[in-house]
């Protein structure tokens, strides 16, 4: 059974960093790739970032240069780190796996919160 699980959201001003890690179980090889998305309260989920089964890192234009996005196979660990942290990068934050045939199935962790204020 896959399982993700998020940890690292909190609440921290503008400008500080925060690391999310999500951890996966059940997967016992990435041939997907992997992503964080962003819900704010009372919007939809947004994509954010993007990393490939070969490492090649995406972003979105609002956090590129902010945040990074990486992966350790390893130790079944897909972390963000984010830095200079906006009132807006205040939501929900998701991680997700596609994994099957055609990389098709989507798995999804709870969320951890991450709260940005002034």
């Amino acid at each position: 059974q896959v399982e993700l699980l998020e940890s690292g959201g909190g609440s921290v001003q503008v400008g500080e960093t925060l690391r999310l890690s999500c951890t996966v179980s059940g997967v016992s090889s990435y041939t997907c790739g992997m992503g964080w998305y962003r819900q704010p309260a009372g919007k939809e989920r947004q994509w954010l970032s993007g990393i490939s089964p070969t490492g090649i890192a995406s972003y979105i234009d609002s956090v590129k240069g902010r945040f990074t996005i990486s992966q350790d196979k390893a130790k079944n660990i897909l972390n963000l780190e984010m830095n200079n942290l906006r009132l807006e990068d205040t939501g929900m934050y998701y991680c997700k796996l596609h994994a099957g045939s055609r990389c098709a199935t989507e798995y999804w962790g709870q969320g951890t919160q991450v709260t940005v204020s002034s």
